[in-house]
């Protein structure tokens, strides 16, 4: 939950607004759902405590795009939106810097499409 006050707040700075959060359906569950300019951004959010194990964001494989990219299309049909209004899918990534003890919050843009 911190991870996505987190991601929240991050978005909000970039001028991004925020419409719905860890929307839920019978399929799963997205993070963040937002608004940048035209374009509706589906956020996954990913918090690692340790970078031992790597990278939070290489946890978003295929399986998991392939489960965000159909709760996405359940909150698109629910909503009544445009199937071709462009969307996309980010990933934000925190974890906590090893030299500074700060955590630190990497947003990978367009990280894939709906397929």
């Amino acid at each position: 939950m911190e991870g996505e006050r987190q991601a929240r707040a991050h978005l909000e700075n970039q001028g991004y607004r925020i419409l719905d959060t860890r929307w839920r359906c019978r399929l799963g569950e997205i993070d963040l759902i937002a608004r940048d300019g035209e374009t509706t951004v589906f956020v996954e959010v990913r918090t690692r405590s340790s970078r031992r194990w790597g990278q939070p964001e290489e946890t978003v494989h295929a399986l998991k795009r392939f489960r965000l990219a159909r709760i996405a299309r359940a909150w698109l049909a629910a909503r009544g939106s445009d199937r071709t209004a462009p969307c996309r899918f980010d990933v934000i990534a925190i974890s906590p810097d090893p030299h500074s003890g700060r955590n630190d919050l990497v947003h990978l843009k367009d990280a894939f499409r709906l397929a």
